[in-house]
């Protein structure tokens, strides 16, 4: 009788231990959080439009220009901000693609971080007609064409901005406006301020 109560434990002290093992598989909702509970936290990823095919670097530059100066060299593909008397931080930049470039002297009249997007009427005809639908607005945000943030030059349709294709500095793609990498525009967005002058030059 003893041997039987014996054996009727054993299985019974099985049973519960297989009970108990398949609540604490990880595909188990409960066991996720008990299992992960003292797991470190994955961070995400910047995103891939933080970085720059061209790296910035302090340079030496014409003191004819005063600190605080932007800048822009088309031809170079990059835009200057004049940090002291013959200093500058140089950015690799994306500009104005054939028939879209300009030069000229302004001041940034505006900034904003993750700045929406309002394409004009005319690039919206221009895209239709390739086939490209373009929204009326896009909100902010890490799939915006302005990128992370935007500085607006005077009135004019044009911004110094972010962008999500890195892979554009450098070239010339644009319909006129100024990219940077979203890892340089909020370097160049913390070190300017509104009225900043802007000079650029093909």
């Amino acid at each position: 009788m003893i041997r039987f109560y014996r054996m009727v434990l054993l299985f019974f002290g099985v049973f519960c231990l297989s009970c108990f093992g398949a609540t604490a598989k990880p595909q188990d909702h409960l066991g996720k959080k008990i299992f992960n509970s003292n797991r470190t936290q994955v961070q995400p990823a910047k995103y891939q439009s933080d970085f720059s095919p061209i790296t910035r670097k302090s340079v030496s530059f014409p003191a004819k220009y005063s600190a605080g100066t932007i800048v822009i060299r088309t031809g170079e593909r990059r835009l200057y901000h004049v940090t002291s008397s013959g200093r500058a931080t140089a950015y690799g930049i994306g500009v104005g693609k054939s028939g879209f470039t300009w030069s000229g002297s302004n001041k940034i009249s505006r900034k904003a971080e993750w700045p929406g997007w309002t394409p004009p009427a005319r690039m919206r005809a221009r895209e239709a007609k390739k086939g490209r639908i373009l929204p009326a607005y896009m909100p902010g945000g890490p799939n915006n064409p302005l990128g992370a943030r935007a500085m607006y030059i005077g009135s004019t349709i044009y911004r110094i901005h972010g962008t999500n294709q890195p892979w554009t500095i450098g070239q010339a793609m644009s319909s006129g406006c100024i990219r940077m990498a979203n890892d340089d525009v909020k370097h160049l967005y913390a070190n300017v301020s509104i009225g900043t002058r802007v000079v650029v030059l093909r």
